[in-house]
Order: structure tokens, then sequence, then C-alpha cells
């Protein structure tokens, strides 16, 4: 008996019959849809890690008592960490069962899925769907804590040095500070130094570092932007008003 003739006897034996065109081309649809909704997801999730970083001030994280990395990881928001791991192992696993999947490595397959999500991320986070993004998942669940609300925590302890708020007056001795707590401060900021971009304008959100002299008194030695990282550029200690 030739091997043709075995392999008919199995098929007769088992009851093999084929399946239909359709079914081949619904499970390839499956599995590059899949593969992409994976990716997206990937790609959002390292959109708000970009977000979270770009939040970050390394210049004055360096300032803080424990190391900047510390600061950063309060920053980083697990859940989206979670969410950019799972989505690279499904996308993986997906694309490792496409038609022509079996070709691809370990380390083919995981390039791929990281490079994908890499520069969809990217994009997003350039076009400020991040920020919108993290805030819409903060109102709706309540177990999360934004990068906001952690980044407030982080620059509101006064007793270490570290405050931050709202601009309310300026005067070229001291200005008045609101924190995100709702108390007003007077600060000085005759020896202080900031970056070009800000104005030290009442309504503009600043971080602040330095130290607590009073009840309601601080002296800056560093001011930044609230939001994001500053500018490079020559620093001023000149006051507005000069």
């Amino acid at each position: 008996m030739n091997t043709a003739h075995k392999l008919v006897e199995q098929i007769k034996s088992r009851h093999l019959k084929p399946r239909p065109q359709w079914q081949y081309t619904a499970l390839k649809w499956a599995v590059w849809t899949g593969f992409g909704l994976t990716v997206l997801i990937g790609a959002l999730a390292f959109s708000v890690i970009l977000f979270t970083i770009q939040q970050v001030d390394f210049r004055l994280l360096q300032h803080f008592g424990h190391s900047w990395l510390e600061g950063l990881l309060s920053l980083l928001p697990l859940v989206w960490i979670t969410f950019l791991a799972l989505a690279l192992l499904l996308s993986m696993y997906t694309l490792r069962y496409s038609e022509r999947g079996y070709k691809f490595t370990l380390a083919r397959l995981a390039g791929y899925s990281t490079a994908f999500s890499i520069l969809l991320g990217t994009a997003f986070f350039i076009s400020g769907g991040a920020q919108q993004l993290e805030q819409a998942f903060a109102i709706r669940v309540d177990l999360y804590q934004s990068v906001q609300e952690k980044k407030e925590q982080l620059w509101n302890r006064p007793e270490e040095g570290y405050l931050s708020g709202t601009i309310v007056t300026v005067t070229p001795e001291a200005l008045q500070l609101e924190d995100f707590d709702g108390q007003t401060w007077t600060i000085g900021y005759a020896n202080a130094d900031w970056p070009p971009r800000i104005q030290l304008e009442p309504g503009e959100q600043v971080k602040l570092s330095g130290e607590k002299t009073g009840a309601a008194w601080f002296e800056a030695t560093f001011i930044r932007p609230w939001g994001g990282q500053p500018l490079n550029g020559p620093r001023s200690k000149m006051s507005p008003k000069e």
C-alpha cells in the first residue's frame, strides 16, 4: 500500500471532510482584526505612558529627597503599563497564528508588535489624545488615580520644599499663589529662576521648589510650568515688572 492510498484510507476512517472557503476567510479576518485591536490597545496605553513622562520635570526631581526614579515611578500609571504588556503579548499571539505567522521567530513577533504600538502611540500622544483618554478614564473609573491627581500630591508638600498652584497676583517683590487645596500662599521669588516660557502672570499654573518660611509664606528657588517639561533655554531671574 503506497503513501497516497494510506492517506486516503485515513481520511475515510476519520470521516474527514473539506471545510468551506468562507471559514478560512473568516478565520483569517478574525486573526488580523484581533491583531489590529491588540496593537491599538497597546498604542493607547503607550501614549498615556508618554503623557505621564512628559508631565515629569526631571530637572526638579533631582532636588527631591529621594531619587528621581522614585518620583517618576510614583507618577507612572501601573494600570496602563499592564494594558501595554497584555496588549503586546496578545498581539504576538494573534500574529503567530496568522496565515504566515509560523515563519516569525519570537523576537520578530515581539519586534513587530512593539514597533506598531510605539508608532501609533506616539502619533496619538502628539495629537493630544493621550491626555484626553487619561482624563476620561479617570472620570469613569472610580478606583483609578489620574496622573494629574498624583502630580498634585507630589507637588503639594510645602514642608518638604515643594508647592504648586495657580498664580493670583504678581508684584516685583512677591506673588500670591493659590495651591490645589485652595490655600493662598505668598511666594518670594527674588532669588528664584524660571525658564522664559513662564510669564509669571495671574492664571499661570506653576510648580515651585524652595523652602517654607512661614504659615503661608514660601521662598522659591525654582519655578517651572505646571504642565510638561520646560523648553531649553537661558533661565531668568528678572522680575516681570522690572
